[in-house]
């Protein structure tokens, strides 16, 4: 869990996960020199519970090199991220967990839309789960609480980028491409929406489509993508028909909203 001016907030995080019914976990809190009364709180729980240890850090490093950071901290088998403003419900990890168990070959998981075919959880390989990213599932598209992974796969591919806004993303490319991925049921945590949160700021309503599209046109370029030639500009000819689509939607949109003023 990493916190930064969360005081409003971290409180009920932390007490979600408290709450799992799988009781074999440490909660690693690393706060990134917060201003008001997160780490207090945070140290509350810590004297209470020892599976609770926080890490203060001397300078603010950011979103995704904080979550590079409290990852060097894990000493378990798997790495559960939950931002300190969210919530998890009491199930997520021992479900989480149950999945990866069930198929040792993947090297990391995500919650995923519902799959009428068939029963979650489900192992899917590397080109499958690129596959699937682009005909409905998103799976790429995921935040860092849809996910479990194993700390010997994230290691190996060097975490998350750091890049303000998509490392989550980048990550899950860069995963998939080297490791078989686990899908398994939705909503399995609780994300908190406020004001507070950079995917709610002007800088993500502007840019977050264009750095989207950097980081998959960055992995379509890899020698190692799983795709071959031919799915690559299938996928890159139906995203732009949808964005051609989604223009067009959007100016007859306005163009009604002017006619009725």
């Amino acid at each position: 869990m990493t916190a930064y001016n969360r005081e409003k907030y971290i409180e009920e995080a932390i007490e979600s996960v408290l709450a799992s019914t799988l009781k074999d976990f440490e909660l690693i809190i690393v706060d990134d020199s917060s201003a008001d009364k997160t780490v207090e709180i945070a140290n509350s729980y810590a004297k209470k519970d020892k599976r609770v240890k926080i890490f203060i850090n001397e300078h603010n490093l950011g979103d995704y090199p904080n979550r590079n950071k409290a990852a060097s901290y894990a000493q378990s088998k798997y790495i559960k991220y939950l931002d300190s403003d969210d919530i998890m419900y009491p199930h997520c990890l021992e479900v989480m967990v149950h999945c990866m168990e069930k198929f040792p070959a993947a090297g990391f998981g995500l919650s995923a839309k519902t799959d009428p075919s068939k029963p979650y959880p489900v192992f899917l390989t590397s080109r499958e789960a690129y596959i699937e990213n682009f005909y409905g599932y998103g799976h790429f598209d995921r935040a860092p609480g849809s996910s479990i992974i194993k700390k010997e796969a994230f290691d190996k591919v060097g975490g998350f980028s750091g890049e303000r806004m998509i490392g989550d993303t980048d990550l899950w490319y860069r995963l998939a491409m080297n490791y078989p991925m686990v899908k398994f049921v939705p909503d399995l945590y609780w994300s908190r929406l406020h004001e507070g949160q950079e995917s709610q700021s002007s800088y993500a309503q502007q840019q977050y489509e264009q750095l989207r599209k950097m980081v998959m046109d960055r992995y379509f370029k890899n020698p190692a993508c799983p795709l071959n030639d031919k799915e690559r500009k299938d996928f890159l000819a139906g995203i732009s028909r949808k964005k051609r689509r989604t223009f067009f939607i959007n100016t007859v949109k306005k163009v009604l909203r002017s006619n009725n003023h």
